[in-house]
């Protein structure tokens, strides 16, 4: 449990500096202002989509590396577009294999794009949509 909880912190953290790094148009995302201690925060809707196991297995070794390749290569893609702020696995051996973070308006943008990804595709991951709270422009310390 508290390894989830560090994860979840780490993905937080890196998301919030890959905002920084990383320019979109995010005149369409919700956001609202948030007063703390004389300043204000700019807080903006994300998606995080959790990566669970799917119903399906590879048929053998190379057939694994293909389809992972192939979902290695379509969030770097989705990255580099700017969709996606951060994305990994968890380190353990869990139902939950890992999570993206999406910059997008909504939560079906996050989830057709997620649902692109090959090994989606393949049945060997579902995808779980959860809309996320940040603040902008924050960073990693």
């Amino acid at each position: 449990m508290h390894l989830e909880k560090l994860i979840t912190f780490i993905l937080i953290l890196g998301c919030l500096h890959s905002v920084q790094s990383q320019e979109a148009d995010t005149s369409t995302f919700q956001t609202f202002d948030y007063e703390h201690e004389g300043e204000t925060y700019v807080m903006q809707q994300y998606f995080i989509v959790f990566i669970k196991k799917g119903p399906k297995k590879s048929a053998n070794q190379e057939e694994a590396q293909r389809i992972q390749a192939q979902h290695l290569e379509y969030l770097g893609s989705l990255f580099e577009k700017g969709y996606i702020c951060m994305n990994g696995p968890f380190g353990d051996d869990g139902d939950i294999r890992g999570a993206t973070i999406y910059r997008v308006a909504n939560a079906e943008e996050a989830l057709k794009l997620a649902s692109g990804d090959p090994a989606v595709k393949a049945g060997i991951f579902t995808l779980e949509v959860h809309p996320w709270w940040l603040a902008r422009g924050t960073g990693v310390k």
